[in-house]
């Protein structure tokens, strides 16, 4: 644990990396790839975050008793910000927030997204699906970047409403949301098999399903077509330029946040390599990373890195 953390937050901030490191993720979370003295700050940002998402689909619990679950997460937030943290969690976001000048807007936003996946069963274009992302996703790298001091949250905020003409902050905070957007969609053409037995949104907009013939009947009875296939290879297609449209911020960030974040975009297009082999169906099975695939990753990052 780094020697920031105040000695009588020391185990608070360890039930965060417990968490962290008790989950299987596609993608690095505070890896060693990422700055040392961000990684605890990480952990409590993940923990608050993995523990909030948690609560929208747990099994077995009506849509009323996750959304005082996650009212409740809301709650200790405003009380973490007020000074009387109650959770560990929340004793170590308190310490995040006070010692970075993080604000809590970002938190805020992904509570909000929680709250959709539990209100919010279905998309009718791609657009509601993006703006559901600007609260899921976005948030998470905009978070990572203010933590870095590569870009402060509200700076970045500022320059996408085009107030002022910082025009580094914009591409930085642009290239981060595209590179988070993707990550959330690739998650959600890998789970396409799951999310709607566990309680979770169909995440497939209504309007590309149209286009190619796909029915809602067809992904709950998991009935594989080619009109399947080709919706999924469309929206990973899609998926892919939001990567690549991403790419330069880890040209723009410093050592060794760049390769943290190469690795992260890395491990999302080896997701989508894997759905377009398969010829996009994952109904029946989840394509998953595994430990050689991860290995190759970092393999190619660090490759990269040294050219």
């Amino acid at each position: 644990m780094s020697s920031l953390i105040p000695p009588h937050l020391v185990d608070d901030f360890r039930y965060c990396m417990e968490i962290v490191h008790s989950r299987e993720e596609n993608f690095p979370v505070a890896s060693l790839l990422a700055p040392p003295r961000l990684r605890p700050f990480l952990y409590a940002v993940y923990a608050f975050a993995r523990t909030a998402d948690d609560f929208a689909d747990l099994p077995e619990r009506d849509d009323e008793t996750r959304l005082q679950l996650l009212d409740d997460w809301s709650r200790r937030l405003l009380k973490a910000e007020a000074g009387q943290a109650d959770h560990p969690i929340f004793r170590a976001l308190a310490h995040v927030i006070c010692a970075t000048d993080l604000p809590t807007e970002p938190l805020h936003n992904l509570l909000i997204a929680f709250h959709m996946d539990v209100t919010n069963k279905r998309y009718d274009t791609m657009d509601e699906l993006l703006e559901y992302c600007r609260y899921s996703a976005n948030p998470v790298g905009r978070i990572l970047l203010h933590l870095a001091g590569e870009l402060p949250y509200e700076a970045g905020e500022r320059a996408l409403r085009g107030e002022g003409d910082d025009e580094v902050a914009r591409n930085k905070a642009r290239y981060s949301d595209a590179i988070c957007t993707a990550l959330q969609l690739t998650n959600h053409w890998q789970d396409l098999g799951e999310d709607a037995w566990s309680g979770r949104p169909l995440y497939l907009p209504q309007e590309e399903m149209a286009r190619f013939e796909v029915t809602e009947e067809m992904i709950l009875k998991r009935r594989f077509s080619p009109g399947v296939g080709g919706l999924m290879l469309h929206l990973t297609a899609y998926t892919r330029d939001l990567f690549v449209t991403g790419d330069p911020l880890c040209r723009q960030v410093q050592w060794p946040l760049n390769l943290e974040l190469a690795a992260i975009s890395e491990c999302g297009q080896a997701l989508l390599n894997k759905i377009e082999a398969r010829g996009g169906n994952t109904l029946r099975s989840r394509p998953r990373l595994s430990l050689w695939d991860r290995a190759v990753c970092f393999k190619n990052v660090l490759a990269r890195a040294v050219t």
